[in-house]
């Protein structure tokens, strides 16, 4: 299994995600649609012509679920028992169709569970950056772990 357990997650730790990938207009065009978000800087081009980016803008919550997405397989894949929170999520640059993300992921906090003795709850910290090495996405997540089985 790809995924760390709780013991397995130190503070401290650094995980430089691989594969990075590659934003397509399908992607956001997909997603901006999938969850009714008619906002015009994401749809149309003309419009976004018009605006500071000079073109459509990738839909933020699609960049996030990216960011965290790419961090699962080496993280949390089939040893997590979900996601627990998102904090200080902050986009400081936009992602722009054909912008390729990487991902780089920080333990910064664990701790036991208080009620169950088979789980922990590990934070991590995200970071998105695109290929001009300008980062696009930040945040924290808690994710209740589980612990290697006895």
């Amino acid at each position: 299994m790809p995924g760390k357990y709780f013991e397995e997650l130190d503070v401290g730790a650094v995980f430089e995600h691989q594969p990075a990938r590659t934003v397509t207009e399908t992607d956001n065009l997909l997603f901006t649609a999938l969850t009714l978000n008619p906002q015009p800087l994401h749809l149309d081009a003309e419009f976004a012509a018009t605006t500071q980016h000079g073109r459509i803008l990738v839909n933020s919550i699609f960049t996030l679920g990216l960011v965290v997405g790419l961090s699962v397989g080496d993280t949390t894949l089939g040893t997590t028992l979900g996601n627990l929170g998102f904090d200080k999520t902050t986009f400081p640059n936009p992602v722009f169709i054909g912008d390729t993300i990487r991902v780089t992921t920080r333990v910064v906090d664990k701790r036991e569970s208080r009620s169950k003795p088979d789980r922990g709850v590990v934070t991590f910290e995200h970071q998105g950056i695109n290929q001009r090495g300008e980062v696009v996405c930040s945040c924290t997540r808690g994710a209740m772990m589980m612990k290697r089985p006895a």
